[in-house]
């Protein structure tokens, strides 16, 4: 499933083909999937930003002054395989159709997806983005708020897959931070010590995954890719998701991998042993 990093670096790819531009129709054919979104028709995209994992398009009338504020907002969620491209396709489920004739695409094999238009801010059809914790580079995300939180947490990577400690990181991304920093997945009631290490692996791990436009794993159907063909470089740098019985790269043990939370999970047993959480 595309985390932060793909997000992000399709919201700076798609940017300069849809701000400013008018969408003339959003054509699809599940009106129950897609909802509300007949109400962005003949609006105008002011802006293209991001929160987690859903991107938002902030619209306003064609003919709205600059100084109005936006009156809609269309909610991208990539679900697990969804991703933009310049032409229609098997999987192309919604074609967004703008002014001068131009065409985006948004392809999604598995159908997991979600497009809709809502008044701006009101999320409740939506509750992981109403709920949504700080962004992981930004400066509300604090050391000092989620060490607080940390120390009565669940076992860790549930806890941040939840989103409510902090956006955008999913499976990938917990498990490599979580592998810097040396916890292990199960872990609960981290020390002040594990979250701070655990809060800077974060920083660390989603900064550098940003820069190198997310990861591209495998080569099937749904593996992501941007509108232009273009793979992120991440994967390269993976250090647990995906090694099950490689060498960890700190000590050589072989990577295991378990299921928590329903998600296959990657760690190091030498260098992330559970710690008994009252000691």
């Amino acid at each position: 499933m595309p985390e932060l990093p793909e997000v992000e670096t399709t919201r700076r790819k798609i940017e300069p083909l849809l701000r400013g531009k008018v969408i003339e129709r959003l054509a699809h054919d599940a009106p129950h999937k897609y909802p509300n979104t007949h109400l962005a028709h003949g609006k105008r995209v002011r802006a293209l930003t991001r929160r987690g994992k859903y991107l938002l398009l902030h619209l306003a009338a064609a003919d709205a002054a600059e100084t109005q504020p936006h009156d809609l907002e269309l909610i991208v969620h990539l679900g697990m395989t969804g991703g933009f491209r310049l032409e229609e396709g098997p999987h192309t489920r919604v074609t967004f159709e703008l002014e001068g004739g131009e065409r985006l695409y948004f392809n999604d094999p598995r159908r997991f997806g979600k497009v809709a238009a809502v008044s701006p801010g009101e999320y409740a059809s939506m509750p992981t983005l109403a709920a949504m914790g700080p962004e992981p580079l930004s400066d509300d995300f604090t050391e000092a708020e989620f060490v607080q939180a940390a120390a009565g947490c669940g076992a860790v990577k549930v806890w941040l897959l939840s989103q409510k400690p902090v956006s955008g990181v999913g499976n990938i991304y917990a498990d490599e931070s979580l592998w810097l920093s040396k916890i292990h997945p199960a872990q609960t009631k981290l020390t002040a010590d594990e979250a701070s290490r655990l809060y800077h692996a974060v920083r660390e791990v989603m900064h550098e995954a940003v820069e190198r436009g997310g990861s591209s794993l495998g080569n099937g159907v749904g593996n992501y890719r941007q509108h232009d063909g273009e793979g992120g470089g991440y994967q390269t740098r993976h250090h647990a998701y995906g090694k099950t019985g490689q060498p960890c790269e700190r000590c050589g043990t072989p990577i295991e991998k378990i299921v928590l939370g329903q998600r296959g999970t990657h760690f190091c047993p030498a260098c992330q042993q559970v710690r008994k959480a009252d000691s």
